[in-house]
């Protein structure tokens, strides 16, 4: 066991017996922990007032006193950090020091190596779930720009735009594919914004059904329809003086859009059988996995109400076009993923890195992380290995041009041009900037190789 200083773990011996407490010591300290010691319950406490350890060997049997009580006074803080070491144990007494909070209970003369072994789980256990609480700190005080993981450039950029799109109040259209991560941007504007500590509202626009998408969105006056039998302020109301994010905004019926154009260009807001307008202050975020303008637009989206909510554009590409993200993220996974599944898996092969980063994942991110999760909770070794990951990844096609019929530019061309179209669900934009050329360039060879969409 090789650790860095800080990285060692502190042990606290609680044994009268001297001659074992020394024999112990010397054991622990050649394997690098660093250790300190009690004879009494007194003591103990002393040692216990000094610094946190990470382990405690405890005696039940101390000359001032039963180890249970020392058990008892710091359970709640030492859940999984006391092994039991005594020659006086019972089968009740076990009972109880496990029930207390205690590791594990071992009867003296104590066997060296199953001491190191339980020692090491007891410590590697306690180090997990110190991550998860850490990473349930962390995910609980919302996603921040830090809490972004990534290497590739384009997902630097990504980020670039959005922290300079925290410090205004403009209204953000985030597009990009299922599972790239629009709403984990849009939370992180936020939580980067002066708006803080006020109120963020996510809306799901294709959850909402076109008869209560108006009193959902804008609120409603007691009796305005059969069961209201209370007000509600509506989520714009509910969100005033923070942040309103409208997720899957190309699928809102278009009765409502005008509706809430009006809401966007007057920031006043009406609710339903309400005679009054209220004032609103809210920053608005939106987002799309479909292209909302131009000749191939994807859905009936009003174009005023396109060029309004998109005074700052940002377009996360997806995982495929930034595969140096993979590695970061299936890191990130995994850890989580040990955490849930009670798993300690270390590292990752070649070769199942290699099928990783060939994948084309189209769900992206979300599909990464459900994948990892998966292999996770089934595997039985400590490094994930190419025969652990989904079929789907291991059955990848993998054809070259050499294996390829062979085919004349046009062909190629065509085939290509098709493919891209087909992976970005025929979003114009991105396709365009895949393979290199303008849009009317690309509109052109839609035509000619009859790829417009039908």
């Amino acid at each position: 066991m090789s650790m860095k200083m800080n990285d060692r773990p502190w042990i606290l011996i609680v044994e009268d017996d001297s001659s074992l407490r020394e024999t112990l010591k010397n054991l622990l300290k050649r394997r690098h922990y660093r250790v300190s010691e009690a004879g009494t319950v007194k003591e103990a406490h002393h040692q216990l007032k000094k610094r946190f350890f990470d382990l405690i060997l405890l005696d039940l049997t101390l000359p001032d006193g039963s180890g249970l009580d020392i058990l008892r006074k710091i359970a709640v803080n030492y859940r999984n950090r006391i092994i039991i070491v005594s020659g006086t144990g019972t089968i009740d007494t076990a009972v109880e020091a496990m029930r207390r909070g205690a590791f594990d209970f071992l009867e003296k003369p104590v066997d060296r190596d199953v001491l190191l072994v339980t020692v090491k789980k007891a410590i590697e256990l306690n180090r997990e779930l110190d991550n998860y609480r850490k990473l349930k700190d962390e995910l609980s005080d919302g996603s921040t720009f830090e809490k972004i993981i990534y290497k590739s450039k384009a997902m630097a950029e990504v980020v670039k735009k959005a922290k300079e799109s925290a410090r205004s109040d403009k209204t953000v259209l985030i597009s990009g594919e299922t599972g790239t991560g629009k709403e984990l941007i849009a939370q992180a504007i936020h939580n980067s914004s002066e708006r803080k500590k006020k109120p963020f509202i996510t809306v799901n626009c294709a959850a909402i059904p076109i008869n209560l998408a108006e009193s959902e969105l804008f609120g409603f006056e007691k009796g305005a329809f059969t069961g209201a039998d209370n007000a509600y302020p509506g989520k714009f109301l509910l969100g005033d003086t923070g942040t309103i994010f409208l997720d899957e905004i190309g699928e809102l019926h278009p009765e409502i859009q005008p509706k809430l154009l009006r809401v966007l260009e007057s920031r006043e807001i009406s609710s339903l059988k309400s005679t009054r307008s209220k004032k609103l202050d809210i920053r608005v975020i939106a987002a799309t996995n479909k292209n909302l303008s131009g000749p191939a637009k994807d859905t009936d989206f009003r174009s005023d109400l396109y060029y309004r909510i998109e005074e700052i554009t940002i377009d996360i590409p997806p995982l495929r076009e930034r595969k140096t993200d993979i590695m970061p993220l299936v890191h990130h996974f995994i850890l989580i993923a040990n955490i849930t599944h009670s798993k300690q898996i270390r590292g990752i092969d070649k070769e199942a890195q290699k099928l990783l980063t060939g994948y084309h994942w189209p769900g992206n991110i979300r599909e990464l992380k459900n994948t990892i999760d998966e292999t996770i909770a089934f595997i039985r070794d400590t490094e994930v290995r190419a025969h652990h990951l989904p079929a789907k990844l291991r059955k990848q096609e993998n054809t070259t041009l050499s294996e390829s019929p062979l085919l004349n530019l046009q062909e190629l061309e065509k085939i290509h041009v098709k493919k891209v179209l087909r992976l970005t669900r025929h979003n114009i934009q991105k396709s365009a900037r895949i393979l290199g050329i303008g849009r009317p360039a690309l509109y052109r060879k839609m035509k000619k190789y009859n790829l417009e969409k039908k």
